[in-house]
Order: C-alpha cells, then sequence, then structure tokens
C-alpha cells in the first residue's frame, strides 16, 4: 500500500523537502505496514459487541458513529497541533491515535478497512488533481 497525498496522488518519492528528516519508508516494508493495520482493524472488528466494560473500543463503538467521528476528529486535530510544534515523538504519537480512531470510525459505520484499501489501490497511479476533479 502507498499513502496517497491529497495534492499529487500516490507518494512514491524520497522525502526531499528540508524539515522532512530521514526518509524512514525503508525501515518499514508495505506489508509490516499493512500487516499492522489489519491486525488492528480485526481487534476493532472484534471488539464490536463486546461488553464495553470490558474494552474502550467497545466503548466507543456503543456510544455510536456520531461519538466515533468526533472522537476521531479530536485526534486528528490533536495531531496537527504537533505537527505545527514539530515534536516528532508526540506527532507519532498523536499519528498512532489517530490511525486506531479512524479505523473504529470506519467499524461504526460498517466500511472495512480492505474497502479503504481498495479505493487507494484504485487511486493509485491517478493524480490527486485528475482524481478530484473526477468527483
Amino acid at each position: 500500500m502507498t499513502a496517497a497525498s491529497p495534492d499529487t496522488g500516490p507518494d512514491t518519492g524520497p522525502d526531499t523537502g528540508p524539515d522532512t528528516g530521514p526518509d524512514v519508508r525503508a525501515a518499514v516494508s508495505p506489508d509490516a505496514a499493512s500487516d499492522a493495520l489489519a491486525r488492528l482493524a480485526a481487534t476493532i472488528a472484534a471488539r464490536k459487541g463486546a461488553d464495553p466494560a470490558t474494552s474502550w473500543t467497545a466503548t466507543l463503538l456503543a456510544r455510536g458513529p456520531e461519538h466515533c467521528a468526533r472522537k476521531f476528529a479530536e485526534e486528528a486535530a490533536e495531531a496537527v497541533i504537533e505537527a505545527v510544534k514539530g515534536d516528532s515523538a508526540r506527532l507519532t504519537s498523536e499519528a498512532a491515535d489517530v490511525i486506531y480512531h479512524l479505523l473504529v470510525m470506519l467499524a461504526a459505520r460498517n466500511v472495512t478497512l480492505a474497502q479503504v484499501l481498495a479505493e487507494l489501490d484504485r487511486r493509485e497511479g491517478t493524480s490527486g488533481i485528475a482524481e478530484k476533479a473526477a468527483r
């Protein structure tokens, strides 16, 4: 899986900006990243219908999709704050929270990780500008 840039489509080139730091994509294989996301998505799916007293994920899901969406937005805002501050360690932590809460929000609306990955695959190789114009 390659990350899609909102402006230019899939991001396949190395980081070259002055403040981007080292390119760590080589340190994490696409399969390892995909496996980690798949494991997390499976854990979240397994918590659907679980007792909210025993699982934070079940608690979030029991509160409904709107609550899950608000929690995702809150975590995304926190990630933006850390990105602006330039604190890489805090940004990494907040990014993990964003990914978790994105998957919870998707699960709350019965959208699977496989569906999202299929959409990314569909967009791969397409300019972000062309993709946006086709909507």
